[in-house]
């Protein structure tokens, strides 16, 4: 059981003093402190921007299932930050998540249709394949990185076994995936904006090449076999959002099993009663979701005039939704800041909600429902081992490096 999240300095003063485009390295560290103080004192803050950070559930749950005040077309934005003639400000401005129906409905449509029940269920036995094959590795070590080692390398094979990336090209995805979503943090240096530029060109490259080899010679229980069923994709829509596949699919479960083992090996008594008790396993993805979620922001575009909490928004009003603060509500969430496997219910907005709601959130979830008991379950005597390094990241929270051995 972890102890509530409420030091520091005065919470009012904080509030007041929040800027999002000016973090300090223990805010990326610990930043719930800071959300309990918005949470309480100022739950729509307005930025020195202009711009509104809202940090309550109850307003982010209305504003994720709103599509007629709210957008999540974010081109306004993004043309000033990335250029509108760069490769990222195309591939984001193309990706799914960043747009509105119809275009939203009908490029989700096909990637939902391809995720079938049947689909989670074949894919089981390769996921149990791939981390167990991990496992042997991590046995061979004995000393070992649970994010370099193991985390980082499920989301990247599961998601390139369903767009069937040939294996020996499956080096750079990571790094470019961490390239192209870091540049979507709330500030960012030229030198970011090249290399997630840079990292655009070049996965876009590669994959015109194999959506070409697919038109030759499709593939049965392919992805990208079944997207190019769909004639209404234009070849840079496809493009795009088989990168925002591989992206969305690999950083955010990454940093859920990341975080979930690093829950799991600093909260003892939660650990001995997972590995006894197999029916714990989807709620504790569930909690972990919640509370560390690995993505911790979203944005919205207001699009016609709505007040929250007594605060009028107009259009063109751009706001971000702190999910990290939002699943910590205790408004929703009783005793918010511990750390419950056997929470019930849990209505978490790790992926967001309503039509915009994770389109990969089963796959996700079945990776994590995997890889973190058979870890646990294989290595008994499992415990951390060395700095555990966070990302530096407000959006996407993960760690760079987790130290254990067995």
């Amino acid at each position: 059981m972890s102890s509530p999240d409420r030091t520091g300095p005065d919470p009012a003063a904080q509030a007041a003093a929040f800027d999002p485009n000016s973090l300090t390295p223990a805010f990326y560290d610990k930043p719930y402190p800071t959300y309990a103080a918005l949470r309480e004192f100022d739950p729509v803050h307005r930025c020195p921007d202009g711009t509104y950070f809202l940090t309550r559930y109850a307003d982010l749950d209305q504003i994720y299932r709103d599509r007629t005040h709210f957008s999540s077309d974010k081109k306004a934005v993004f043309g000033p930050k990335f250029g509108v003639e760069s490769a990222l400000y195309e591939h984001h401005t193309t990706s799914l998540v960043f747009n509105d129906p119809p275009y939203h409905t009908r490029v989700r449509r096909p990637i939902v249709g391809a995720l079938t029940p049947h689909v989670l269920q074949a894919m089981e036995p390769q996921i149990i394949a791939l981390v167990d094959g991990l496992l042997d590795g991590l046995e061979e070590k004995g000393r070992f990185d649970l994010i370099e080692d193991f985390a980082a390398a499920i989301p990247v094979e599961v998601i390139g076994n369903l767009l069937k990336v040939p294996r020996e090209d499956r080096g750079p995805l990571r790094g470019w995936s961490l390239a192209i979503l870091g540049a979507l943090e709330p500030t960012v240096s030229e030198q970011q904006r090249d290399i997630g530029n840079c990292a655009v060109r070049d996965f876009t490259d590669y994959l015109r090449a194999l959506i070409e080899a697919r038109r030759r010679a499709p593939l049965e229980n392919d992805l990208l076999s079944r997207l190019l069923e769909d004639r209404e994709l234009s070849l840079s829509e496809l493009l795009h959002n088989c990168v925002f596949l591989l992206n969305a699919g690999h950083e955010t479960t990454t940093n859920l099993i990341g975080n979930g083992l690093h829950l799991l090996l600093t909260h003892p008594d939660s650990l001995e009663r997972l590995k006894n008790t197999r029916e714990l396993v989807s709620g504790t993805v569930e909690e972990c979701l919640r509370y560390e979620s690995p993505n911790q922001l979203g944005n919205r575009l207001v699009v016609e005039r709505i007040s929250i909490r007594g605060v009028t928004f107009e259009p063109g009003t751009y706001l971000t939704l702190c999910i990290g603060a939002a699943n910590r509500d205790s408004d929703e969430f009783p005793h918010p800041d511990v750390f419950d496997i056997e929470r019930k219910p849990n209505r978490h907005l790790a992926f967001a909600a309503g039509g915009h709601a994770c389109a990969g959130m089963s796959v996700a979830r079945l990776e994590a429902q995997v890889a973190i008991p058979r870890l646990i379950q294989r290595f008994p005597g499992l415990r951390l081992a060395g700095e555990s390094v966070r990302g530096g990241r407000a959006r996407f929270r993960g760690f760079r490096s987790l130290p254990a051995l067995i």
